[in-house]
């Protein structure tokens, strides 16, 4: 298939038919061993990333708009540079809204209210720096932030105090991002977002008040945030699930990029080869601004370099429509697996209709089969094997007080007893894994529908989540989002960007936003003053049972 055969006439090409797959292999199986050589803690300094033009211009008018936390990251952004709109005023509305309802929702465990204002002030009298210019956002509190808590809700980092930003912090800020706070998040990344004795915080902001409806992964708290419309958008790390399934479960859409396309220097690691940076967002064009600040080479992440260059990721997220019809920008095989659609639960009738819509953008839906030993594969007995990559750099820890892992102990402790052989047989399984997937797999098709996050997460394929419908929970007495993932090959971010925005161009379910909560908050101080109206807490083996 030619170039010109690959775009419905967009001009373009995806960066996916210009990378070599079998280069990519031999990246994910020298990450594996260089998990061993990495140092815990690095130390020099994040470096620019080159960006392409970027205006943001949205059609947004602020007198059409009633709230100003409605709008998603590119319409505020297209006011704030067309000085129609000024990041104090965005900021103050975010910061009253985390007063009024955060007491609630628990999304954040630290509000740099003064230190967002202050900086909004500062940029309100400079011209635009970036396409994030004046943004506020919420960082996971995996990430590093300078002179802020760090604490990956964990007691071993319940003090710690950075000196310097992750390089994905970095960048956001450089190009004119306002961090208004850190995100509460499972325990060093394992879990829900809980206290390190397994105490829930965090709940969906769909179900305010029945905390037992989970909220996701551990970056949950990132994704409350911005469901809840505390922050345009955040960022948070995924390893086992932890962008994808918040995302699914709070109707955002979440982008887990290839591995090492987002620098993960200045992030308290989870698994070497598997961690993942990314954005939680509430679109598709907001998703790919995010990305495109935050991708690229950085000397810090042996990881980032040597990857293909970032296309240009925001024109791939915006709707391309030829005779006035949205069509999908790039031509597009999207491969069904067996039994996705089976069935006449919610889920299986909204993935009917998810497929029914992209097939009426251009997209060639076809069903595709799984590759020889798919289940042994991608099954526990292999994916397993993460476990010790997250053990070795802890061991010290360990030694002193294991009390220090709180619940999230148990997967440390399963690193720990895992023998050599088997660690040797699980990275001989995941290269073989990933051989099947790129030849067999994406033989069939471009991109693929997924029912998880594994098995792309283990082989650092990219993923993309969207909402796609909505269920009702009689727990909580009211419907909740229905999600789904779209898997990619390497690099294939601008494709599984260019599926969402056709199919957000032709539905609504990515506009729509939970009610507030019932008993709100009513001041900044008093944050932590409104509880749930249940209680919840994680025993061990909750823990074990959904370790990310």
């Amino acid at each position: 298939m030619s170039e010109l055969e690959e775009t419905i006439g967009s001009g373009e090409t995806p960066t996916d038919r210009r990378i070599d797959r079998r280069g990519f292999m031999t990246r994910m199986a020298a990450a594996g061993a260089a998990a061993t050589a990495v140092p815990f803690v690095a130390e020099s300094v994040a470096q620019a990333n080159p960006l392409p033009l970027l205006i943001p211009n949205e059609d947004i008018r602020l007198s059409e708009v009633s709230d100003l936390t409605e709008l998603t990251l590119a319409q505020a952004a297209t006011l704030i540079w067309k000085y129609k709109l000024s990041p104090v005023d965005l900021v103050e509305a975010h910061l009253e809204r985390i007063a009024k309802f955060d007491g609630t929702y628990k999304a954040f465990n630290t509000v740099l209210a003064d230190q967002a204002l202050a900086r909004a002030k500062t940029l309100s009298k400079r011209l635009p720096q970036g396409p994030l210019h004046g943004i506020p956002l919420a960082i996971k509190d995996n990430y590093y932030t300078q002179g802020v808590k760090t604490t990956a809700n964990s007691y071993i980092f319940e003090n710690f105090v950075p000196d310097y930003d992750a390089t994905a912090v970095e960048r956001l800020q450089r190009r004119g991002a306002i961090v208004l706070g850190k995100t509460q998040m499972g325990p060093l990344a394992t879990t829900r977002a809980t206290t390190p004795d397994g105490k829930v915080t965090t709940v969906n902001a769909w179900t305010p008040q029945t905390p037992s409806i989970d909220p996701g992964g551990s970056s949950s708290g990132s994704a409350t945030a911005t469901a809840g419309r505390m922050a345009c958008s955040s960022i948070g790390t995924q390893t086992g699930g932890s962008i994808t399934a918040p995302s699914n479960a709070q109707g955002l859409t979440g982008l887990k990029p290839t591995h090492g396309r987002v620098s993960a220097y200045g992030v308290i690691p989870l698994t070497y080869s598997r961690d993942h940076p990314g954005p939680l967002a509430r679109d598709a064009k907001d998703a790919a601004y995010m990305l495109q600040v935050m991708c690229g080479p950085d000397p810090n992440d042996p990881r980032t370099l040597g990857l293909p260059s970032p296309p240009n990721f925001v024109t791939a997220a915006t709707p391309f429509r030829r005779g006035g019809k949205v069509q999908v920008r790039y031509r597009t095989k999207l491969g069904v697996l067996p039994g996705y659609t089976s069935g006449t639960t919610p889920t299986a009738l909204a993935r009917k209709a998810m497929l029914d819509a992209l097939a009426n953008v251009g997209v060639d839906v076809v069903d595709v089969t799984l590759p020889a030993e798919w289940d042994v594969l991608t099954g526990n007995a292999f994916n397993n094997v993460r476990l010790p990559e997250r053990t070795e750099p802890f061991l010290d820890y360990m030694k002193q007080d294991l009390k220090l892992f709180g619940v999230s102990l148990g997967s440390w402790m399963q690193g720990l007893f895992m023998s050599g052989d088997e660690w040797v047989k699980g990275q001989r399984a995941k290269f073989i894994l990933l051989q099947r997937v790129l030849d067999d797999l994406f033989g069939q098709c471009d991109a693929v529908v997924q029912t998880g996050p594994v098995p792309f997460d283990i082989l650092g394929l990219p993923e993309l989540a969207l909402p796609i419908g909505f269920q009702p929970n009689a727990t909580a007495g009211t419907d909740i989002p229905i999600g789904a993932i779209i898997g990619g090959q390497p690099y294939a971010e601008d494709r599984l960007l260019a599926i969402a925005a056709a199919y957000q161009a032709v539905t609504d379910w990515h506009s729509r936003r939970p009610a507030d909560p019932v008993a709100p908050a009513a001041t900044l101080r008093g944050l932590r003053d409104a509880a749930p109206a249940e209680e919840l807490t994680l025993s061990l083996e909750d823990v074990i049972a959904t370790t990310q």
